[in-house]
């Protein structure tokens, strides 16, 4: 006997995400958002749903819909937590894998129970089936909540795909740091000579989700000496070697590196510092 129409859409999808998530470049495609979607969320209830209750009467088909995506969120962080104590932990193949074997148990056991029943109680799916709640004779307030619970379910599914879409902003921040001209934190140049020129390796990285203008300001005892514009997009760093000729002598000096954003000069948006000596020529 061979599986019934659903059944068979549903183990279809299963191939197709396994295919799209694991195999590039389909890997890439927007069609694997939608199918894991599909996955996680709808699919291990609805295989639940079918393997309980297999005859058309059980429940109605907006309740088996709400009952899918309710219970789909129960069983796929249970199986989550059950990869966690086993060697392969909560990654994507691991439970890929694990989603995959759940519901097509699932709908292995719903095959078996619906060929068990006569074709006339069997579930099958069917736009009757779907909106019999609402077309049906039921009492107003049944349609009533009927609606609300589909409103709910669009409103959900809506709401899911926009926080999937919309990327995620984290903290909003900028690196700033200086090296040494071997390029770590050490061999700063603390001794120097008026009139000759030493140097520094200033980097910025830019975190702020959006373009920004930096202006780097170097000065000597409140004296700038040097001044430049950097302009980063979002992720983007820049590093260079910068050279200063102090003017100034004396011991203890204060040499400051301040990073004004979007032409904000009240305060510096970050600050370094380094006490340097500088002698006569």
């Amino acid at each position: 006997m061979s599986f019934a129409r659903d059944l068979q859409i549903a183990a279809l999808i299963i191939i197709l995400t396994i295919l799209f998530i694991l195999i590039p470049p389909l890997n890439n495609s927007p069609i694997r958002t939608i199918l894991g979607i599909a996955m996680v969320l709808f699919l291990p209830g609805y295989s639940l749903i079918a393997a309980l209750f297999t005859r058309k009467n059980d429940l109605d088909g907006i309740e088996r819909l709400a009952l899918s995506f309710g219970l789909s969120i129960a069983v796929v962080p249970l199986i989550g937590l059950g990869l966690n104590f086993t060697p392969f932990g909560i990654r994507l193949v691991p439970l890929l894998i694990s989603l995959s074997v759940f519901t097509l148990a699932m709908l292995m056991i719903a095959h078996y129970r619906r060929s068990k029943i006569s074709g006339e109680e069997r579930f099958k799916v069917s736009f009757s089936n779907l909106y019999s709640p609402i077309f049906s004779s039921k009492q107003g307030v049944d349609k009533i909540l009927t609606i609300i619970l589909i409103i709910s379910i669009l409103v959900s599914i809506i709401t899911l795909i926009y926080v999937i879409v919309t990327p995620k902003q984290g903290e909003k921040f900028t690196e700033f740091y200086i090296l040494g001209d071997n390029g770590t934190a050490q061999g700063y140049p603390t001794l120097m000579e008026a009139g000759k020129n030493s140097s520094v390796i200033v980097g910025i990285t830019n975190h702020e989700y959006v373009l920004t203008n930096y202006t780097l300001d170097i000065s000597l005892e409140n004296v700038s000496i040097n001044k430049m514009n950097v302009q980063l997009m979002h992720n983007s760093s820049w590093k260079k070697k910068i050279f200063i000729t102090p003017k100034k002598t004396g011991n203890k000096l204060k040499l400051e590196f301040l990073l004004y954003k979007e032409d904000n000069f009240t305060a510096p948006y970050r600050d370094l510092h380094l006490w340097v000596n500088v002698s006569s020529t």
